[in-house]
């Protein structure tokens, strides 16, 4: 990959990360469980830490994150977050198990092109594994949940 296409793939993981910032602090404040509520904000915290490491990232390659990302991400987020809320908290954590899913496929894919940039391919795998981990306690407490 060539840095411009670094770059834009960056983009798409600093606004796919802030999306989930908002998400999960917009769902944390919504659930009445109080562990659920602060797994989500403590969610939302790790996520805030990939936010700034990405932007690190992109501005170390010379560019600026995108402004786009920056207003539109964050209100999806909190639309999202209030939305799936509203379903109840096992539709809650199906729907971050599937984001979560969904940037790990991305992320995994990232990693294989990323070349011999080893800081950011060890970001890349330290932002994996927490979105990994995201996903087996959303699971975990989804089976809990359900065989109640």
């Amino acid at each position: 990959m060539n840095t411009d296409e670094i770059i834009a793939k960056l983009n798409w993981f600093y606004s796919l990360e802030l999306n989930q910032v908002d998400l999960y602090m917009a769902q944390s404040k919504k659930v009445e469980d109080i562990y659920i509520s602060k797994v989500l904000e403590r969610a939302s915290y790790i996520e805030q830490q990939h936010v700034d490491n990405i932007a690190a990232q992109i501005q170390k390659k010379g560019s600026t994150p995108t402004v786009l990302g920056d207003i539109i991400a964050p209100l999806f987020g909190k639309a999202g977050g209030n939305m799936t809320a509203a379903f109840g908290v096992v539709p809650l954590l199906k729907a971050d198990i599937l984001l979560e899913q969904k940037a790990m496929s991305d992320y995994k894919d990232f990693i294989l092109k990323v070349g011999h940039d080893n800081e950011l391919f060890s970001l890349l795998w330290a932002n994996l594994i927490d979105e990994d981990l995201h996903t087996a306690w959303f699971l975990s407490k989804v089976q809990e949940l359900e065989s109640k």
